[in-house]
């Protein structure tokens, strides 16, 4: 089956500068793909829907890769959900329908596992979606994210918009934020035992009882998913227009802690602050329908880490040289 998508295609990767975005931007680098268009937030704002349709018609991209999006971890969910809800909502609509309207021929949007029910039967089918309530601690975000998978959905249903979205689980890898206060579990937990390693700590407090299990995906891998995906995966009108996209396989918060600190070469005690959120009890994705498409994840855990850390310990060199 030839590609449905070609290295003469105009291929727009909106959040290119993101985790998600440059690791797709990445993937298409190596898949032959040259003629990339992207936009800084200086030179297009996603927010402003007039500018979004000024930039289509001026670069009348064929192809769009959406992944461009406002995150953040359980606290700065919990923050500011209007934030989360309203620039999402914002981003979304604006760079999908004016995809649609500007005749792009192909467009992914990039959507989030917490789109799925708390309570979920695990591992989680792309079936559960809107089958019960979402987790609390990030259901701004994830009420944004169906939107978006919605509005693909339904522009595909009523007017052929040839457009798909993929799921992906817990994101690691280059481009993480390592903020102390609003990052997601494990880049948080890299720079706490970092830290704690060089300081020669005793201890390292995590949240929470450390039992929850979650499931994590380099973002490496997930780039070939989205070339993958772009290039072989055209879903009949019968099918669902989304996918899972993940390893299949899920640890607790504590193994994850444990990991890390091998990665980090912290020797220390691991303590836990109960009095913190889990967050959603267990989320493991079912992964079975991009695998029967042809495609697995191909990084293990261990060697993500440790590649993880090595990136985050020379961007910190990095930025003391700056200093």
């Amino acid at each position: 089956m030839s590609p449905l998508i070609t290295p003469a295609d105009r291929i727009y990767v909106a959040g290119h500068r993101g985790m998600a975005g440059s690791a797709i931007f990445r993937a298409l680098e190596r898949g032959g793909y040259h003629q990339l268009l992207t936009a800084s937030r200086s030179e297009l704002d996603l927010l402003d829907g007039p500018s979004v349709q000024a930039w289509f018609t001026k670069h009348q991209p064929t192809v769009v890769v959406l992944a461009a999006a406002k995150v953040g971890g359980i606290q700065a969910n919990s923050s500011y959900p209007a934030d989360f809800l309203l620039e999402n909502l914002k981003i979304q609509t604006h760079v999908i329908e004016t995809a649609w309207r500007s005749g792009v021929q192909r467009l992914l949007f990039l959507g989030s596992s917490c789109i799925y029910p708390k309570f979920a039967e695990q591992p989680i089918k792309e079936e559960a979606l809107l089958s019960g309530a979402l987790e609390p601690t990030n259901e701004w975000y994830a009420i944004a994210k169906i939107a978006g998978i919605k509005l693909c959905e339904s522009l595909r249903r009523q007017h052929g918009f040839d457009a798909i979205s993929l799921m992906p689980t817990n994101l690691y890898g280059p481009g993480d934020n390592y903020h102390s206060t609003n990052s997601h579990v494990l880049p948080a937990l890299i720079r706490r035992f970092h830290e704690a390693t060089k300081a020669n700590a005793e201890t390292v407090t995590c949240w929470g009882t450390g039992s929850p299990l979650r499931e994590f995906l380099h973002v490496d891998d997930l780039g070939e998913a989205c070339l993958f995906a772009l290039e072989q995966w055209s879903p009949a009108p019968s099918e669902l227009s989304y996918l899972n996209v993940g390893t299949g396989v899920d640890l607790s918060i504590r193994e994850l802690a444990e990991a890390v600190a091998i990665a980090t070469h912290y020797q220390g005690e691991i303590c836990w602050d109960i009095t913190k959120p889990d967050g959603t009890p267990k989320k493991q994705l079912d992964v079975n329908r991009l695998k029967a498409l042809g495609w697995s994840s191909r990084i293990p855990l261990a060697e993500g880490l440790a590649r993880t850390v090595e990136i985050f310990r020379h961007e910190l060199a990095q930025q003391l040289v700056r200093l």
